[in-house]
């Protein structure tokens, strides 16, 4: 591993900060495909050329592979076999009971031909429901498909502790999970850290920025009204009330700016090099608008934190209440307020 690298797998290694898809997927306003697979690559030359998508992020992995082919036509394949694209398969809820070895291919299969490629670099397996018991078949389907060839690695998301011991005692070589993981949520570091050392799993996590409100944007703004602009500030919004509210979300915002300050950089970038020295951490997956938040983006591999920033962040996090239980578990409680805003079926009616 350097400052910008990470072995994730046995001569596989990515960026370690990683493009994020969702923003794209249409959720955050009208996407000009010309400008968004311009600005893929303009991602690409800042030195992330790790991507990171999903089967439900509507057209995000079709705009990722036009990009790969742009790069492949522009600069030969030599170049654009240095993109590297994780992709997410995420079973509707309501296919959970009936999933089958078929379905599992299918998905993956589309996937390939959405990104223009005979090998998937990473799929990442979520599950909605565990009282649908198959998740383990469902990973055993795919470790098949890897064995043939289709896939290289495989990885969970938001997988907790027991259910991804259970996954890796099944005999899956799972190389990373995908989670959130910020100053605000620190629950990936509890007993699921402890486990993903013990067998090699490292963490790809989304969430470090807290969909946008660990920025500058937000010093001094008042509370946001109701509706948020999006799912993702509802979302993280939850978050902040959980660990302490708006209020003192606003000190937090302060001492992050004077570490920032320190290096230059603004907040959210150092909530994400934050993130990024947590144990088990490979990288952070930052969403980017244009081509300028791409390159800020970069920026979150050169710093380097010191004790004083350390101190600063670690005296942050005391003073919040902190999220309890698992990774995912309040989100996966589809009656409580995390769980109740998720959209469970995004497969359904897509071809």
């Amino acid at each position: 591993m350097t400052a910008k690298t990470f072995e994730l797998g046995p001569g596989y290694t990515i960026s370690r900060v990683i493009r994020g898809g969702w923003q794209l997927a249409g959720g955050h306003g009208a996407i000009d495909r010309s400008q968004a697979v311009a600005d893929l690559i303009a991602t690409f030359d800042a030195g992330i050329w790790t991507y990171d998508c999903a089967d439900i992020y509507t057209g995000v992995e079709e705009l990722i592979g036009a990009a790969r082919l742009q790069l492949a036509s522009e600069r030969g394949l030599d170049v654009a076999a240095r993109m590297k694209v994780h992709t997410k398969l995420v079973p509707d809820l309501e296919r959970l009971a009936s999933i089958s070895r078929d379905y599992i291919r299918r998905i993956v299969d589309q996937s390939l031909r959405r990104l223009k490629t005979e090998r998937l670099d990473l799929v990442q397996f979520h599950w909605w429901d565990y009282e649908q018991p198959r998740y383990v078949d469902a990973m055993g389907w795919l470790n098949e498909l890897r064995l043939e060839g289709k896939v290289r690695n495989l990885g969970t998301t938001n997988f907790d502790t027991p259910r991804l011991a259970e996954i890796l005692a099944a005999g899956i070589p799972l190389v990373s999970q995908q989670l959130q993981y910020s100053v605000l949520d620190q629950r990936p570091g509890n007993s699921l850290a402890a486990l993903a050392k013990q067998n090699g799993v490292s963490f790809l996590c989304y969430g470090s920025v807290a969909g946008g409100f660990l920025s500058n944007k937000w010093l001094g703004a008042a509370e946001p009204a109701t509706p948020l602009e999006n799912r993702s500030l509802v979302k993280y919004k939850l978050i902040i009330d959980d660990f302490g509210g708006w209020e003192p979300f606003h000190n937090w915002l302060q001492a992050l700016k004077a570490v920032g300050d320190r290096h230059g950089v603004d907040v959210a970038t150092i909530a994400s090099a934050w993130v990024l020295e947590q144990p088990q951490v490979a990288a952070v997956i930052v969403g980017a608008r244009n081509q300028a938040h791409a390159i800020a983006n970069a920026k979150i591999m050169d710093v380097a934190l010191d004790a004083e920033d350390r101190e600063r962040i670690a005296a942050v996090i005391a003073q919040g209440t902190g999220l309890e239980g698992d990774v995912y578990t309040l989100e996966r409680d589809r009656r409580g307020r995390h769980g109740s805003i998720m959209h469970y079926n995004l497969n359904a009616g897509k071809k």
